[in-house]
């Protein structure tokens, strides 16, 4: 056994973040004959900031880093090799040392809408109140209904359930992609198709990062990459870059390929969904990053100082 490689794969410790580590752990076995052995692929539970605050939004707490940062020191520090992240959650910049080379095939996009009391957003009588940790989802709900009072809403898959099943919220929203990781499928009550919601930057890929300098690890990795989804990813995290997205402003992104062009859907709205602003444009498959700079610099000056602030500030 000591003459055989070895991997740690880092990672949140809920249901769903198994779900994942499991999947690339899966993945990397199909690949690589080597990794089937028993042992030879360890996966190691490890507590972030942000699993830990559960009676804040984390806005108030410093934002989506707190997914990642225990995670990106223990690889730093060389516990892990490799960690497994919902792309959603990652920053839009890297700590230095530290790659992300690998994103997996995207799943779906979409948010779904959960209740025990109507089929969708629009049957539910005003009122009625949806819970939801996103702000994204919060202002897009408001700006839709806004006879309809959005909480906060915060915790994992099972939690935010739970409190739904007790009455707490009369519905709530959630990432179709996860309930199908977690094979849960059977909760949802109807699709939120992305023309009413528009997804959040990254929605439903999973990324993987390793240390910069592990080139063992980014060979290992590189036959689980999917470029198109990478090519889409990217395109969506350059546009939130430019809008220096954070947990406090409500921003929402979607690229979509079509032939050799990406097409890029943006938003950016205020907190209380009184003002949302869109955008749509076109660009060479070829420069993902370059197209989703341009949106979001349109949505930037369009936005003005004074609504980014106010966002920023809610």
């Amino acid at each position: 056994m000591s003459d055989q490689p070895k991997i740690v794969i880092g990672t949140r410790g809920s249901p769903l973040a198994l779900a994942q580590a499991h999947e690339t752990r899966d993945r990397l076995q199909a690949a690589h004959e080597e990794l089937r052995g028993e042992g030879i692929i360890e996966i190691e539970v490890i507590k972030t900031t942000g699993d830990m605050i559960l009676d804040r939004p984390l806005s108030e707490i410093g934002g989506k880093g707190l997914f990642t940062k225990e995670i990106d020191n223990a690889q730093l520090e060389g516990r892990i090799d490799i960690a497994v992240h919902s792309m959603k959650d990652v920053p839009t910049w890297l700590p230095e040392g530290i790659d992300l080379p690998c994103i997996l095939p995207r799943e779906d996009v979409r948010d779904v809408f959960i209740s025990n009391k109507a089929k969708c957003l629009a049957d539910l009588p005003a009122g009625s109140v949806v819970g939801s940790a996103s702000l994204r989802r919060q202002a897009q709900i408001k700006a839709l209904y806004p006879h309809l009072e959005v909480i906060t809403f915060r915790g994992n898959v099972q939690r935010r359930l739970s409190k739904l099943n007790e009455g707490v919220v009369d519905a709530t929203l959630l990432a179709h992609a996860g309930l199908r990781r977690l094979k849960s499928e059977d909760v949802i009550t109807s699709v939120i198709e992305e023309d009413e919601i528009l997804p959040a930057v990254a929605q439903g890929a999973i990324g993987i990062s390793c240390r910069s300098n592990d080139a063992r690890m980014k060979k290992y990795l590189e036959p689980l990459h999917c470029a198109q989804s990478a090519t889409r990813i990217e395109a969506e995290r350059a546009l939130l870059r430019i809008l220096d997205g954070s947990c406090r402003t409500p921003i929402a992104a979607l690229a979509v390929l079509d032939g050799d062009e990406i097409v890029l859907r943006g938003l950016i709205a205020k907190p209380d969904g009184t003002e949302v602003l869109t955008n749509e444009m076109r660009g060479p498959i070829s420069d993902p990053d370059g197209l989703g700079t341009k949106a979001g610099q349109e949505l930037k000056d369009r936005a003005g100082a004074d609504f980014l602030a106010e966002a920023t500030q809610a």
